[in-house]
């Protein structure tokens, strides 16, 4: 016979976190003035609310409870998965509301709970240096677009980059001067990466018709027409640099 999961309730919860707090010193009480575990020593106070997964309820009640005191911890049953990027995700989201995470290990010896995030200032300073190369290639990103292509919030459509901006600038310029070097090209404005890019050749847009000269393919013909806002901009540009 197939072993049937064991249902379980939040209050699962409650005994091994008693068990755990109490043995370190403070005294424990269940459901005071709506929280579900408050722990006291001396002139400590620990709050902590339970839930059977994290959710948005359970981060609301236990901010609420940060209006009492700066200890306050959530408690949910030990995910089976640690390592995803949303699992990742979400403790960054309980490290920035400056709260703790407790986890609760149903084994056959018996529950046991474990700390794994403390309750702690976040240090939003800190994180930003560490994501500076992040910031950078965001703003790099920005500046590297001419308008607004991209509707915000969009899921599963194709995204226009500065780097696709940059391959149709290339690809609509080798069409309208025919072939050229990629020194030619840089020097009417097409950046750094233009040996990058027709070398890689990413869309098929380009082709290599001798040593150090490109043109454009068949193919960048054909698409580089379904971005007619793009190439607008280009030659706009481009009637200005020739006048």
């Amino acid at each position: 016979m197939k072993n049937i999961k064991e249902k379980r309730y939040e209050t699962d919860l409650y005994e091994p976190i008693r068990r755990y707090f109490s043995k370190n010193g403070y005294e424990v009480h269940g459901e005071v003035h709506h929280c579900d575990i408050a722990a006291v020593k001396e002139n400590e106070l620990i709050l902590i609310e339970m839930k059977l997964s994290l959710t948005v309820d359970l981060l609301i009640q236990a901010t609420k409870r940060q209006r009492l005191t700066d200890q306050v911890y959530i408690a949910i049953p030990k995910p089976k998965r640690l390592t995803s990027k949303k699992w990742y995700d979400l403790c960054h989201l309980v490290k920035t509301l400056e709260l703790g995470l407790i986890l609760v290990n149903f084994l056959k010896s018996g529950a046991k709970m474990e700390i794994v995030i403390e309750p702690s200032p976040f240090d939003r300073k800190r994180i930003m240096q560490r994501n500076k190369k992040k910031r950078e290639r965001l703003l790099a990103e920005i500046k590297g677009r001419n308008g607004d292509h991209n509707v915000g919030g969009s899921n599963k459509t194709k995204i226009m980059t500065a780097y696709k901006e940059n391959c149709i600038q290339i690809a609509y310029l080798l069409e309208i001067n025919g072939p050229s070097s990629p020194k030619a090209l840089r020097q009417i404005g097409t950046g750094d990466k233009t040996l990058s890019i027709l070398t890689k050749n990413y869309y098929g847009w380009y082709e290599k018709i001798e040593r150090g000269i490109y043109a454009i393919s068949e193919k960048g013909k054909k698409e580089i027409t379904d971005f007619p806002e793009i190439i607008q901009y280009f030659s706009e540009v481009k009637l200005e640099s020739d006048e």
